[in-house]
């Protein structure tokens, strides 16, 4: 029998999280689907102290809906007044903020993550995301890693916002282009 030669892993299966964070995710995709996503429509109240139990720093009056995905609750902080609608995603490896009065609309990305592509392991690279105060992601539109939405901003239907966007401004397209600005109504 021929001494056995040492196969070399291949670097692209290694995982990209920690076994904690795979653990911490399964345990949070067991209470998505038992507890948070079969919760009534009106009990955000439920839903807002199933994520602080996962670690979520939320404000209060922070309106997450039933279908909303959120890929790790202790990497979210919210401010007050905050709403996440039904299939949005937030994918959020690294920190997301939703600044006061922001809303993601339904089925919008925020998109916390991609892979280096010219690493043979594929590592998983991921950056912070910002919503300002009063800033609003559209249906369908998606926030790329790294990008920040100034208060006020909007990202209109579907449009994908690959760099920083204007406070008061509405932004649409793909990539996002500022077609004209918002009227103020923070108060200021």
């Amino acid at each position: 029998m021929p001494a056995s030669v040492p196969t070399l892993a291949d670097p692209f299966e290694s995982p990209s999280t920690s076994l904690a964070n795979r653990a911490g995710r399964a345990l949070w995709g067991v209470v998505w689907l038992l507890l948070f996503r079969p919760s009534p429509r009106p009990a955000h109240a439920w839903r807002a102290f199933l994520l602080r139990l996962f670690g979520a720093r939320l404000g209060p009056c922070c309106h997450f809906y039933p279908g909303a995905r959120i890929w790790a609750p202790w990497n979210l902080v919210c401010e007050d007044h905050v709403g996440v609608a039904d299939e949005a995603v937030i994918y959020n490896p690294a920190p997301v903020l939703l600044r006061s009065h922001s809303v993601v609309s339904q089925q919008a990305y925020l998109c916390g993550a991609s892979h280096d592509v010219d690493d043979a392991r594929f590592p998983m690279v991921s950056q912070p995301i910002e919503l300002g105060r009063y800033a609003w992601v559209a249906a369908r539109a998606t926030v790329c890693a790294g990008v920040r939405l100034g208060d006020g901003a909007v990202l209109g239907l579907a449009g994908v916002a690959t760099h920083d966007l204007e406070a008061w401004s509405v932004h649409v397209g793909i990539p996002a282009r500022r077609i004209r600005s918002r009227r103020r109504h923070d108060g200021r």
